[in-house]
């Protein structure tokens, strides 16, 4: 496919692409704006009414056929990649080398779901064998699998345009799991959800499959997104976003008739607890490696590092100097969005005009650019406040100054839910840390030793969620082969004959 592709601005439902009675406008990072039809309520019915007729073979099919299936998107995608690299380039003024990254995590992504239900250990099959001469009762035959749950709603995410988007991780677990997709697109990159949109079509086709398996509805409206999550043929909401946003989808699935589960990865600050020993052996070097954790793709990653927590005194001193001098050396970086700039730019300016905080380092950002800012606070103003530990979604940080390893557990007590929490030490700090570790564990849901959270593996072992506000479900990943779970529930078959159970249970 050629590098060069304009959009047609329509949305694919059930095999159709499709305009709407309005539209609205792209605002590309670097390029023209194009007109995109607007979401429907009219385009989620039809949409959904599809799902459902498609699952009823879907749900059911072979899971080689959905193998099959999910590795054709993958080969799809990578038709396309000089397309989405460009247009993904113009509208979210990500660079080049970040796009085919993420390209490959993407199809990466469903060729690993397709192992994976190639293994069948997924299913979590389990067979209790009837007991008819037990006493007092006889005990009935019982059999249990994993089944999908029906179309799932999915929201495409602002700062990742592929891999947590139209084709991304919540996409790939649920038609792995047998769940036909319903997609929201974002309005931060509609002509890369509709490229991709063109890859899941062609295999749809390529494999014979029932069109209303897959459909694309752009956003541009709030009402798309709320018929989503409302209508009653979904059976589940796959979401990354902000707090109020995903806050607002989850009340509207919990206030449904037939509440549904919302799996909505929300935010996080992802703590760093420098431990003293570690601080004084190569603070210098730990704060230099954070600030390009900090900074990487402008600091708007759900797993920004965006608070540290390191001991008074002078080795802690140098640990805030090196990363001034670290972050001074970074230039301004374009933000996704309009909308992300402007929250970044509030969140600065509320810590700035906090008299708890002491300004490090910040700087003036225009329009879509964003330059690091780095701010200090005591360990007690931070207990006293707890507004200091609200997102900024963006490259600032915020070092806490604890008096000791009292207050440093007291800090780590005070966390709301965390995606991530990190220990940096040594082996002088075994003690502290094997303190901290369970208070930790309760807060997050990936605990990491001497790194940084930044850059999630797509493994079986992976967690990416954590207790609310991080995600809604604390139980729960969206990221890795775990994350299929979200769109499976156990259905028992008790006494049934031979002939009636699933094949993958007999």
């Amino acid at each position: 496919m050629s590098n060069r592709y304009t959009p047609h601005g329509k949305h694919l439902v059930a095999g159709e692409w499709c305009t709407g009675r309005s539209t609205f406008e792209s605002a590309p990072a670097h390029g023209p704006a194009v007109s995109f039809s607007v979401g429907s309520a009219e385009h989620v019915e039809r949409a959904c009414a599809a799902a459902e007729e498609a699952f009823r073979h879907y749900g059911y099919s072979e899971r080689a056929e959905r193998a099959v299936f999910l590795n054709r998107i993958a080969d799809e995608i990578e038709v396309r990649a000089d397309a989405i690299t460009q247009i993904g380039s113009a509208e979210t003024g990500l660079p080049e080398a970040r796009l085919e990254g993420e390209r490959g995590r993407t199809t990466g992504q469903l060729r690993l779901f397709a192992d994976h239900i190639l293994d069948g250990a997924y299913l979590d099959r389990r067979h209790d064998e009837a007991l008819p001469d037990r006493q007092p009762l006889p005990r009935p035959d019982l059999r249990v699998m994993q089944r999908p749950v029906g179309p799932v709603a999915v929201f495409g995410a602002s700062n990742f345009p592929l891999a947590f988007s139209t084709a991304g991780g919540d996409t790939a677990a649920a038609l792995a799991a047998g769940c036909p997709v319903v997609v929201k697109g974002h309005s931060s990159h509609p002509g890369t959800g509709e490229v991709v949109a063109e890859a899941v079509h062609a295999a749809i086709t390529a494999c014979g499959l029932h069109p209303g398996v897959f459909s694309n509805i752009q956003g541009g409206s709030r009402d798309v997104g709320q018929a989503l999550v409302r209508h009653p043929l979904i059976r589940a909401v796959g979401f990354t976003g902000s707090l109020a946003g995903g806050r607002a989808l989850f009340d509207l699935c919990a206030g449904r008739p037939d509440p549904i589960p919302f799996f909505g990865e929300l935010g996080s600050v992802n703590p760093m607890f420098l431990l003293p020993v570690a601080v004084a052996a190569r603070g210098e070097h730990i704060a230099r490696d954070w600030a390009g954790s900090l900074t990487l793709g402008a600091g708007q990653f759900c797993t920004n590092p965006g608070i540290a927590v390191v001991p008074a005194g002078d080795a802690g001193d140098a640990f805030v100097e090196a990363a001034k001098q670290a972050l001074t050396e970074t230039g301004p970086q374009t933000m996704l969005n309009d909308s992300i700039a402007t929250a970044y730019r509030a969140g600065r300016d509320r810590l700035a005009g906090t008299t708890a905080v002491r300004e490090v380092l910040t700087s003036v950002c225009d329009m879509r650019n964003a330059t690091p800012c780095l701010f200090e606070t005591t360990g007690n103003d931070w207990l006293a406040n707890h507004a200091l530990g609200e997102e900024v979604f963006g490259p600032l940080g915020l070092v806490v100054r604890s008096s000791g390893a009292d207050q440093m557990q007291d800090i780590a007590r005070s966390l709301d839910g965390q995606l991530t929490a990190t220990l940096h030490l040594d082996d002088g700090d075994t003690e502290l840390a094997k303190r901290l570790l369970p208070i930790l564990e309760r807060k997050a849901g990936r605990l990491i030793a001497n790194g940084f959270p930044t850059g999630v593996e797509v493994a079986d072992a992976m967690v990416h969620g954590g207790p609310y506000p991080a995600s809604t479900n604390f139980g729960a990943t969206s990221v890795g082969t775990l994350s299929i779970r979200r769109f499976l529930r156990p259905v028992c078959y008790q006494s049934l004959p031979e002939s009636l159970l699933p094949e993958e249970i007999r």
